[in-house]
């Protein structure tokens, strides 16, 4: 009988807690949102990421403070996709965005294809995250790079501070003078990324009553490569790294750095940041010119993963565990679904998602998403070195996907397909397609059936003006 007793009593106190716990979530304040997107940045191009020579240490920090994402990924290799994704939750060819601009660049003597048609703004009839959460009672302000369309304000945020269509910094480029929409400077000296850093400082402090959605989107670090002379003379001065051996540069991802720094000591002086998400991820990779992505290969503009692994971090107090590291692989379109659910925002009606919420891996790093695969379309042309088969070309059209460890690339001016195992090869040194005609023939039918899914265009239309 006692035993009996004993054991209602421990299931009573474990009810009372359970109730308890539930009423607690149930009271607390809807969490905001930092999303900090940085323009270009490579997938190597932080300490924690394993840079010899940048120096990164505030958003180190935040990496110890949360959670770190090894295998997260842009959905293009390139600006303008990949926000035009992340604002409409969907891959790139429900929306059209495939490319920054003109989609034959290069010469055209080379092009065997004409590519497909390339919009370069992000039609008004996708419900953008933005505007989710603007509906849900959040403050939106975007800060920084838009890059798709003439003002964002449009299409959900409340606040826009320097964003345009432009895809890099106008006028003197980081250095004032500059004028970009309420923000405008004419004394020489101010530099963009602080002053932006600034406006989001001021910006939580006049929200910091009520949920808000800040999405500070640095120009940074993007060309031109412009940074802050004393910082570019401390690491001038200082040893080269294996890899990365730029002064300018490295001072640029200090600025983007103290930025991080700046805005988390806002959070914290205010009381804060037990009630925030601080999501920080770059848009694509590294830009050859400019830094080195190795191990990886390829860079900005390619499908390889140089060009489309990028970096992650994420801490929400609570809810990821300090230091922890995941190797699932996540994408762009997955921040949309991710949010609403963090935010608890139901999804806009008749819009179709094509993300994963991410919350599953933020309360488990080890959990999986238990997806087919991920998938990008580039139907287009950049100019540039990086061609695998030695043309003029960064890239020509291409599509590729990942499932699992395996990836494949496939080529649609020559039918060529390249498969790797990203498990042992990262750099894709190893073309396993002829070794492996299985795997390879599996990855391209799922390719080709996702491709029908999304009504996916491939550039068919021979080029009249190809010199072979």
């Amino acid at each position: 009988m006692i035993f009996r007793i004993v054991v209602l009593l421990v299931a009573l106190v474990a009810t009372l807690a359970n109730l308890s716990a539930s009423a607690q979530s149930a009271e607390m304040p809807r969490p905001n949102i930092v999303f900090f997107f940085i323009d270009d940045m490579g997938w190597t191009d932080l300490g924690l990421m394993g840079s010899d020579y940048y120096e990164s240490p505030r958003t180190d920090q935040l990496a110890q403070q949360g959670m770190v994402f090894r295998a997260a990924y842009s959905n293009g290799p390139n600006c303008a996709p990949s926000r035009a994704s992340l604002m409409s939750g969907q891959y790139t060819p429900r929306h059209g965005i495939f490319t920054v601009g003109d989609p034959k660049r290069g010469n055209h003597r080379f092009r065997k294809l004409e590519p497909v048609p390339n919009k370069t703004v992000l039609d008004a009839r996708f419900v953008t995250l933005a505007e989710a959460l603007k509906a849900s009672g959040y403050a939106t302000a975007t800060m920084g790079k838009w890059h798709l369309g003439a003002d964002p304000t449009t299409q959900g945020f409340d606040t826009n501070i320097a964003g345009r269509e432009w895809g890099s910094p106008s006028g003197g480029g980081y250095h004032s003078p500059y004028e970009y929409p309420n923000l405008v400077n004419q004394d020489p000296g101010e530099y963009l990324t602080d002053r932006l850093t600034d406006e989001a400082c001021t910006f939580i402090e006049a929200h910091r009553a009520e949920p808000f959605f800040l999405y500070l989107t640095h120009y940074a670090v993007h060309t031109p490569i412009q940074a802050k002379a004393k910082l570019t003379e401390k690491f001038a001065a200082k040893t080269k790294g294996k890899h990365h051996t730029n002064a300018k540069y490295a001072a640029m991802i200090s600025s983007v750095d103290e930025s991080v720094g700046r805005v988390l000591d806002t959070l914290d002086r205010l009381k804060l940041a037990d009630n925030t998400i601080v999501l920080f991820c770059s848009d694509n990779g590294g830009h050859s010119g400019a830094t080195s992505n190795s191990p990886l290969r390829g860079a900005k503009g390619m499908l390889y993963e140089g060009g489309i692994r990028v970096p992650m971090i994420v801490k929400w107090p609570g809810v990821t565990k300090a230091g922890s590291v995941c190797n699932e692989p996540v994408i762009g379109i997955d921040f949309y679904p991710t949010l609403l659910e963090v935010s608890k925002t139901d999804p806009p009606s008749a819009t179709e998602l094509d993300g994963k919420s991410l919350v599953p891996l933020f309360r488990d790093a080890a959990a999986s998403l238990d997806r087919r695969g991920l998938y990008w379309h580039f139907p287009c042309f950049l100019q540039g070195k990086g061609d695998p088969h030695g043309g003029p070309f960064r890239t020509t059209p291409a599509g590729a996907i990942r499932m699992g460890q395996w990836k494949l690339i496939e080529w649609f001016e020559s039918g060529r397909i390249e498969l790797y195992n990203l498990r042992d090869d990262i750099g894709e040194q190893h073309d396993l397609a002829k070794a492996n005609p299985n795997k390879a023939g599996q990855l391209l039918t799922a390719l080709r059936q996702w491709r029908k899914e999304v009504d996916a265009p491939i550039p068919s239309i021979p080029n009249p003006k190809y010199q072979p």
